[in-house]
């Protein structure tokens, strides 16, 4: 398991958990993880996110096998979404794309990851750490995700009608007694604001 910045480099990683464990799992037994949990992970204080009044805690994007925490946003579930959680679940899927790039750059690279490594424990303990130090090498050096020159994103060329239009203010209506939750709710009504939207974004909605 490891957390990867936006630049596609590996902040932390915890190398040794078995593959049948769930990501969850591995989280929880992980030093990374209890130091989360316990709040005594050297993250920066909380701020206002852009536009707003509120001090608001940085967080790690994961998917759907993570825990909710005021520290970890995950998606939605899928069953009975509105457009709100799609656009959220949408602009949450857009930040993890870095992570998987990530990954997918290091298996590209190390061949020895494209299958079971025969080797003692320990020693493929000590080749994956060394994967990712050199992956994170390999970054400074060649750049961090470089888009050839003159070549579009996935978000450059999409056409919404209205974009123009600022999203509506929603209503504070929705209060969530779990503080985890109410933190998702309030990143996923800021993703709707003037300041937090981004073009394209209403792509997401059905």
């Amino acid at each position: 398991m490891a957390v990867s910045n936006a630049d596609g480099c590996s902040l932390t990683s915890d190398v040794g958990e078995y593959g049948r464990n769930s990501d969850g799992r591995a989280l929880k037994e992980s030093n990374f993880g209890m130091k989360l949990v316990n709040s005594t992970l050297d993250l920066p204080d909380p701020s206002p996110l852009p536009g707003q009044d509120t001090n608001f805690p940085f967080y790690f994007a994961a998917d759907e096998a993570f825990p909710l925490m005021c520290t970890i946003m995950k998606p939605y579930p899928k069953r009975g979404l509105t457009n709100r959680k799609r656009v959220f679940n949408g602009r949450l899927s857009r930040d993890r794309k870095s992570v998987e790039c990530s990954f997918g750059m290091m298996s590209s690279k190390f061949r020895i990851l494209h299958t079971t490594i025969g080797l003692n424990i320990n020693t493929v303990d000590n080749i994956v750490k060394a994967v990712c130090l050199l992956h994170n090498f390999i970054k400074k050096e060649e750049g961090i995700f470089s888009r050839p020159r003159g070549k579009k994103g996935n978000d450059d060329d999409i056409e919404v009608e209205n974009e123009e239009e600022p999203y509506p203010r929603l209503s504070n209506q929705r209060r969530a007694t779990n503080p985890a939750i109410a933190t998702r709710e309030k990143l996923c009504d800021f993703f709707l604001t003037v300041d937090g939207s981004l073009k394209g974004q209403k792509r997401f909605c059905v």
